[in-house]
């Protein structure tokens, strides 16, 4: 398959990703019960993973969104710009960030350091994907739906130049 001027390959089927956030999805609710946790979900790439997971909770939960971006094309510039911020008071909240792909944790430790700032009582990572080959941070991601090599995907909300979102399995750069 052709998205603009690269070429992808089948990586992960949707049977695959739904199993997936069913499985995180069934480990949040029983660690977050009478919780009342906060999901802060990281734009653009997280939304679809995010409603499919919000579904999948069986308990009382918020949301909002955070727009973070240090992707200009296909790999990380270093350096991440806020696009849009928090409208939740976090002080004393438990946290979870969900995030589409984990790939340096560049975007997650700048994430983390500004929760950590405003008080937060404590902060989780839910990532469908992480590249540990890539991860340079000492962050301790504890729910996770996959771990991928340091390839570039898109699909399931994941993009190359702001196509390819609506796919409904994911694909792996050729």
């Amino acid at each position: 398959m052709k998205i603009l001027d690269l070429e992808f390959k089948p990586y992960k089927k949707e049977e695959e990703i739904k199993h997936a956030v069913k499985k995180l999805g069934k480990k949040l609710t029983r660690d977050y019960e009478n919780r009342d946790p906060l999901f802060l979900v990281i734009l653009n790439g997280a939304f679809i993973f995010a409603a499919d997971l919000f579904r999948e909770l069986k308990i009382p939960a918020e949301v909002s969104f955070i727009k973070l971006s240090s992707y200009p094309e296909i790999s990380s510039s270093g350096h991440v710009r806020e696009l849009i911020g928090l409208n939740h008071t976090i002080f004393n909240r438990n946290i979870i960030i969900l995030e589409d792909i984990i790939d340096t944790g560049l975007t997650l430790q700048h994430t983390l350091e500004a929760l950590q700032d405003l008080g937060a009582a404590s902060i989780e990572v839910v990532a469908l994907f992480i590249k540990p080959e890539s991860f340079k941070k000492k962050t301790d991601i504890r729910y996770v739906g996959f771990e991928i090599p340091n390839e570039f995907i898109v699909g399931y909300g994941l993009d190359y130049q702001g196509f390819g979102r609506n796919l409904k399995d994911v694909f792996i750069k050729k």
